[in-house]
């Protein structure tokens, strides 16, 4: 650890951030039921939600990732990711006319109810599978990279080691979420977010300095060197090109958040649809600064470190930690420190009440237990099941959230083990291809008139991500042809053919 980050000082400024989330749990997750931990009653002000939305989409490794690839090369060079920024604006457009208005009129709380009242049981819990998989493969993969470059620069000079910090990580999650629940995350996400947001402007600014650039300079002297943001060439070959990245941004938001419990719990937290709609109106203007301010800030750190000579790390995800603790000052390192965690917690403990709201209300059919008692609402005989049944789904969601937690670090330990770049790529390679059957899934039931045979189902959706990797393989292999972002497209059309294949007319219902 740099001299002016003593061991000392990290620990006091990690113990004030982790005492101010705690106030906060504390005082938003008093008396909280199902209601409150899964949608948080509905009454959170939209403003709220767009803001808190951020971080949970800004995982801690775009924190430290994006900046990195600037200068790089394949995907994502320079700013070619903005291209799949704009597709995102499609995505989002999509998501509040099309999804959004769905989900409040059936009044959803976990949005895969849907698949069961449009195909059937086994749909339904075919496409909450899926995303109980992914999410926690993915968010497991994105809190190992962030716990890697945390125990590299902070804890591990401290001499604490890595299955300790991971722990630790995890019992401070689970320990202001297992109460509260969404009601508690959207809260401690606006801090976090803000915090972020604060390290990502402060690093831009102080960077900017360090060459002698005015603010008015920032931009054209980043933007002149590594600002291409437009790919036109080679369709085929390049995973960069426009059409590619466009299209896949705009597949990607909408399967990433608008078929993704964990983005859209938040967005189902809002008063009504309205106040939904706003606050993704607000969430696109936000998505896109903020993704315009790491690219900004990865072109300044290809900047700096070319300016000091500093040979840039094989593994360029490292390129800002090691500019932040060992090239800037001290303020500029604890605001890293401060930043990595806060967009690192902000999508991890939104990921862990996520797969704790699915996991109950999908797997273990809390709702369903629910509608039983409206149906009894009246009856006084009942009023003691009804209690003990309440307290007994807040036994299973407390022991339920304890699993994942538990999950999460037995992934995190296991890819630490492995220890290659090329088991974590393979982990987001998976969580990508399970998104692609969610997408065939609903686009079906948005758009057909047909039933299926649900029994084929699952069938169809563990065969579509098997043959979009063939075909990938294929293509690559004898073709040369990079499909880049497109995967999930791939993914989706199979799914989409394969139950067009089992599709029943009225008459065979």
């Amino acid at each position: 650890m740099p001299q002016h980050l003593t061991p000392s000082l990290v620990l006091v400024v990690l113990l004030l951030y982790f005492g101010m989330l705690v106030a906060v749990a504390w005082r938003t997750g008093r008396n909280v039921g199902n209601e409150g931990f899964f949608l948080a009653n509905r009454q959170v002000p939209w403003y709220v939600v767009a803001y808190a939305m951020i971080g949970t989409s800004i995982s801690g490794v775009t924190f430290i990732s994006i900046p990195g690839k600037v200068g790089g090369t394949g995907l994502n060079m320079a700013f070619s990711y903005m291209q799949v920024v704009m597709g995102y604006l499609l995505g989002y457009l999509f998501i509040a006319t099309v999804l959004m208005p769905l989900y409040y009129r059936m009044h959803l709380t976990s949005i895969y109810g849907y698949l069961q009242q449009r195909f059937g049981w086994n749909s339904y819990k075919t496409g909450a599978s899926f995303f109980l998989l992914s999410r926690t493969l993915g968010s497991a993969a994105r809190m190992f990279l962030a716990a890697s470059v945390l125990q590299m620069f902070v804890f591990q000079p401290l001499g604490v080691p890595f299955p300790i910090t991971v722990i630790g990580m995890l019992a401070l999650i689970y320990g202001y979420t297992y109460k509260g629940g969404l009601k508690t995350i959207i809260w401690t996400d606006t801090i976090m977010t803000t915090f972020f947001i604060a390290a990502l402007i402060f690093t831009v600014v102080t960077i900017g300095k360090a060459l002698n650039l005015g603010l008015g300079e920032i931009v054209p002297t980043a933007m002149g060197r590594y600002g291409q943001v437009f790919f036109w060439e080679n369709f085929f070959g390049d995973p960069n090109h426009f059409v590619k990245q466009f299209v896949s941004g705009a597949l990607i938001a909408i399967v990433m958040t608008g078929l993704d419990q964990d983005l859209m719990q938040k967005n189902l937290a809002c008063k009504n649809i309205r106040e939904a709609q706003k606050n993704m109106l607000v969430f696109c203007i936000y998505m896109v600064v903020i993704n315009f301010l790491f690219l900004l800030l990865g072109a300044l750190l290809y900047l700096y470190a070319g300016a000091l000579g500093l040979e840039i790390p094989a593994r360029t995800d490292l390129l800002y930690p090691k500019i932040a603790f060992y090239h800037l000052d001290t303020a500029a390192g604890i605001f890293f420190i401060l930043g990595l965690i806060a967009s690192t917690y902000a999508s991890s403990d939104s990921a862990l009440t996520a797969l704790t709201t699915s996991f109950c209300v999908d797997i273990l059919g809390f709702e369903r237990t629910q509608a039983q008692h409206n149906i009894h609402q009246t009856d006084e005989e009942n009023l003691a099941r009804i209690a003990a049944d309440t307290a007994r789904q807040k036994r299973l969601r407390t022991l339920t959230h304890l699993g994942f937690s538990a999950l999460f670090v037995v992934i995190i330990l296991i890819l630490n083990a492995v220890s290659s770049d090329a088991v974590i790529n393979l982990i987001f390679r998976i969580a990508g291809y399970t998104y692609g059957p969610l997408l065939g899934l609903y686009i079906f039931g948005l758009f057909t008139p047909w039933q299926i045979r649900d029994r084929l189902a699952p069938y169809i959706c563990l065969a579509a991500p098997a043959l979009s990797w063939l075909l990938e393989w294929s293509l690559k292999k004898w073709g040369g042809v990079d499909v880049g972002f497109l995967t999930i497209l791939i993914n989706g059309l199979f799914t989409f053919a394969g139950l067009w294949l089992i599709r029943q007319d009225a008459a065979e219902e």
